[in-house]
């Protein structure tokens, strides 16, 4: 399997060649990168680095190598601005000593502005430039994606109410393919570990960083993995855990595969998601012309409101369906290589986070994800 370094830590490159920078520091075409938790430092290749406006602002250039073809970062051109914000004293606010901006193509939260940032990656930035901060004064430090905007474009960022650009996300240090047998692998290891500890024989299996992060908002009482693209496989792998229940928790545009068979969901392998969602229409009697329509769409999220401009019940009742159809295939799935009777629940929501539909078994669940 390939293996690379995740975003967060080539972003914290780019920033701590800055720092130094502006330190005078003389320019080294690499940094040593510390990761939060752990013994090891890991080298990130900078490609430039030099003083701003009077020599009161510095910039880091890198360029993210994940490792992965099929990453949308691979290659990705950072570059980030450092300056130095003295602390008043008098001021009765408490400042923070790291103000990370978004800046051009880098993701926002649509909802708030807030910056796109996994907190991995804000751990990975303090661990690695808060002991360079002189005393009295607070790092400001602007992250810029040049081709961000562009390439989010090409991700479903939008469909997490990420706008703007390219969200900085990451878990670990190193990159890891979901195409890849070994993420299964992992996968299987992090399923049986859990196991292990007081299991009550549910798990929440999310799809996706975007999953994980607002599945960790529901204050569940339940335990959560988060998987890659191999669904189909690791389905099986917790039947013959003997696990009881599976919860599949996930945006409408991944999960709608499982409904059409398709169990392993990288988009490189299958996209079905039209084709599928335009069968279970036909099966809601949806009139012809919406059909058609339909059909002729690019995304799932596009094909939703047009349903819903045209018949907000219609349009439910056809996700409902596709919530029973992908908890039907699921364990039908799962039964061609294991008698069992675990019980697969579905849990979906859409572009803007809401949680909105259940299959039947999901409905026993879905109350626990709205927080109630």
């Amino acid at each position: 399997m390939k293996k690379g370094f995740s975003l967060p830590l080539w972003v914290a490159g780019a920033a701590k060649s800055a720092l130094k920078k502006l330190l005078g520091s003389p320019f080294e075409n690499y940094e040593l990168i510390k990761i939060p938790n752990q013994k090891k430092e890991i080298k990130i290749e900078i490609h430039s680095v030099g003083l701003l406006k009077d020599d009161s602002h510095a910039l880091g250039i890198t360029f993210a190598r994940s490792g992965l073809d099929l990453d949308i970062t691979q290659n990705l051109e950072i570059w980030t601005i450092a300056s130095l914000e003295k602390i008043s004293f008098n001021s009765p606010v408490q400042t923070i000593p790291i103000n990370i901006i978004a800046g051009s193509g880098v993701g926002i939260k649509e909802d708030t502005s807030e910056i796109c940032i996994s907190n991995f990656a804000k751990e990975v930035l303090y661990e690695n430039l808060l002991d360079s901060i002189p005393e009295g004064f607070n790092l400001k430090l602007e992250i810029i994606f040049p081709k961000g905007e562009f390439l989010a474009e090409r991700t479903s960022n939008k469909s997490f109410g990420i706008v703007d650009g390219l969200s900085i996300i990451g878990t670990s240090a190193q990159t890891y393919s979901s195409a890849s047998p070994d993420q299964l692998e992992e996968a299987k290891t992090n399923l049986a570990k859990l196991i292990q500890n007081d299991f009550k024989g549910e798990v929440v299996f999310v799809i996706g960083e975007n999953g994980l992060n607002l599945a960790k908002t529901c204050n569940l009482n339940l335990p959560i993995i988060k998987i890659g693209n191999w669904i189909g496989p690791l389905l099986v792998d917790a039947a013959i855990k003997k696990v009881k229940t599976v919860i599949l928790f996930g945006y409408h545009g991944k999960l709608i595969k499982l409904a059409g068979g398709i169990f392993h969901t990288h988009n490189h392998l299958a996209d079905a998601r039209i084709e599928i969602l335009v069968f279970l229409a036909v099966q809601e009697k949806a009139p012809p012309e919406i059909i058609v329509e339909l059909s002729q769409l690019n995304n799932l999220e596009d094909a939703l409101q047009l349903l819903e401009r045209f018949n907000k019940s219609l349009a439910d009742k056809i996700f409902k369906n596709l919530s029973n159809t992908l908890e039907k295939r699921s364990f039908a799935y799962v039964n061609r290589y294991i008698k069992t009777d675990m019980e697969i629940a579905s849990v979906i929501f859409d572009r803007k986070r809401k949680i909105r539909w259940a299959g039947v078994y999901g409905n026993k669940y879905i109350s626990y994800f709205q927080g109630n």
